[in-house]
């Protein structure tokens, strides 16, 4: 096990460095983060956890709270954008429970982040700390920030997100590549809609790759969250909290299905964001460096798993840390346990092909990260 002296950095307060930090915490393992956001805002809209993610959440003991304010879809289904017919069905909820260990779970995306903040004693995240160096010795690495003040750590882990300044300043600049499409976010009131089939997490797969549309419950059921994309080349502002035109977003869907049609006239506001994303990384981790989540595997949002992948990284490399007596072994030892995977959700979530037709879900929901093996 690595020395209970070693005091880890973990930089990035996303869901996948919280997620790491329980784990260690609750290992005796000493662990800071460090955010460069000056204080923590209710941003985002929504998240799908499948069972792979719930499976970590319940892990860190934090599944009855997150189930407190989630949703549990019935099935997956698939949709043909235009005719409406059923490519798909996977059944959920009480069947994922069995086949998998853990249900699926809708909800707020804040929710899930204020479960894994509020799991971590006090002092444990640092805000307003914006790395701009990092400086690796052979006992440890000194982190610099834009406020002017330096930590020494035994092992920095980089979990800040798809542009982030771990990767860049260990494997030096690398800009993510826009991917062609924009997304839209929108939030109905359940007391709105009618005539639609809210139960099931729905996929309407468009005419193209880059269209699609997706709705689920969220907030105990209590509202309906859309998520939509399509191709746009001329259009590349990347911000989540970027108010978009519904007008336009309605004209974009014109030709889907009626039931598609109908459900966004109930949309009042949307939110508009370009898609970056990276290609698979050749590798991780440099001595007592290394990196979780977005900042070493981004992809496209198509399979639900970006969140998912981060909470997995967190599991795997708790362990690893937990079994190595020394830190760089530790950190080699997780990226060889999960980059493959990390790669191959990455490739497949960028075709676009995942669950179109046929139910074979076992090999991304049945994942443990608790119980993988770690060689």
């Amino acid at each position: 096990m690595t020395s209970s002296s070693d005091r880890i950095a973990v930089v990035g307060a996303g869901i996948g460095g919280l997620a790491l930090a329980i784990a260690l915490t609750r290992g005796g393992v000493p662990v800071e983060i460090f955010e460069q956001a000056p204080h923590f805002r209710r941003v985002g809209t929504a998240i799908n956890l499948t069972p792979n993610a719930v499976k970590v959440v319940d892990g860190l003991g934090l599944g009855d709270k997150v189930r407190d304010t989630a949703y549990r879809p019935t099935h997956r289904v698939s949709r043909t954008w235009d005719t409406g017919a059923e490519t798909s069905r996977l059944e959920m909820s009480r069947a994922a429970e069995q086949r998998y260990g853990a249900p699926q779970l809708t909800m707020h995306r804040a929710d899930l982040l204020s479960a894994l903040e509020e799991a971590l004693p006090a002092g444990a995240i640092h805000l307003g700390k914006r790395l701009i160096e990092l400086t690796q010795r052979p006992d440890g690495v000194v982190l610099t920030f834009a406020d002017g003040s330096q930590i020494e750590a035994s092992a920095v882990i980089g979990a800040d997100g798809i542009h982030s300044a771990v990767r860049e300043g260990v494997f030096g600049k690398e800009t993510p590549r826009y991917s062609g499409m924009t997304a839209y976010r929108s939030l109905v009131p359940l007391r709105r809609i009618a005539n639609y089939d809210v139960g099931p997490f729905i996929k309407w797969w468009g005419p193209t790759q880059q269209s699609m549309l997706i709705s689920f419950l969220i907030n105990r059921g209590e509202d309906l969250y859309i998520f939509a994309t399509r191709p746009e080349e001329a259009w590349s502002q990347e911000s989540w909290s970027s108010q978009g035109d519904i007008r336009e977003l309605r004209a974009a869907f014109a030709a889907y299905h009626r039931d598609v049609r109908d459900l966004l006239v109930e949309c009042e506001e949307v939110l508009k964001t370009a898609l970056y994303e990276r290609d698979p990384l050749a590798h991780w981790t440099k001595g007592r460096i290394t990196l979780l989540g977005d900042a070493c595997h981004p992809m496209m949002p198509f399979m639900a798993q970006g969140a998912a992948m981060g909470l997995e990284d967190a599991a795997v490399l708790a362990r690893c840390i937990d079994i190595e007596d020394d830190i760089a072994d530790a950190l080699r030892r997780y990226e060889a346990v999960r980059r493959g995977r990390a790669s191959t959700m990455q490739i497949v979530s960028h075709e676009n092909e995942f669950l179109r037709t046929g139910i074979d879900a076992d090999w991304v929901y049945g994942y443990d990260g608790w119980h993988a093996p770690l060689s």
